[in-house]
């Protein structure tokens, strides 16, 4: 697949009108076909045919890129062994650097030195997300649960 020298890259931009009109039916598609492999064929400018088999893991990491996109987000991915600057893990975490620097301080996320940068890995970093994310589920639950007692 070509892409034409104008275009950006989808991750810095949002999705336009076509391009969500576009992950929303490939997602349909996929979801369909999603109980086991799912066979992709791809036409080229010259209308030949290639065949990619999508096990049922890489046909549920694909849709869930294309609802986002559907949706209308602009999505970054980020490989689990990449190591990120303070800056960009804030921004993942959705929290202010300094916040994030605190964090590190404190020591709830690991964290390595480079010269005198903080480098976060990945990994490290959506673990503290789904555990932090698990913690707020579980008060979540338990207010909802002290809110129907009194109803």
């Amino acid at each position: 697949m070509t892409m034409p020298a104008f275009a950006e890259e989808l991750g810095s931009r949002l999705p336009s009108a076509s391009e969500k009109a576009a992950a929303n039916q490939l997602r349909q598609i996929l979801a369909s076909h999603a109980s086991g492999d799912a066979t992709l064929r791809v036409l080229d400018d010259d209308k030949t045919s290639t065949e990619v088999t999508l096990t049922p893991g890489l046909s549920r990491l694909l849709m869930e890129l294309l609802r986002h996109v559907g949706r209308g987000d602009a999505v970054t991915l980020v490989p689990v062994s990449q190591m990120l600057t303070t800056q960009q893990a804030a921004d993942i975490l959705n929290v202010s650097r300094p916040f994030f620097i605190s964090l590190l301080e404190k020591g709830e996320i690991a964290f390595d030195t480079v010269g005198r940068h903080r480098r976060i890995k990945a990994e490290d970093l959506f673990a503290y997300k789904r555990a932090r994310d698990e913690k707020r589920g579980s008060a979540l639950s338990a207010l909802a649960e002290l809110d129907a007692e009194h109803l």
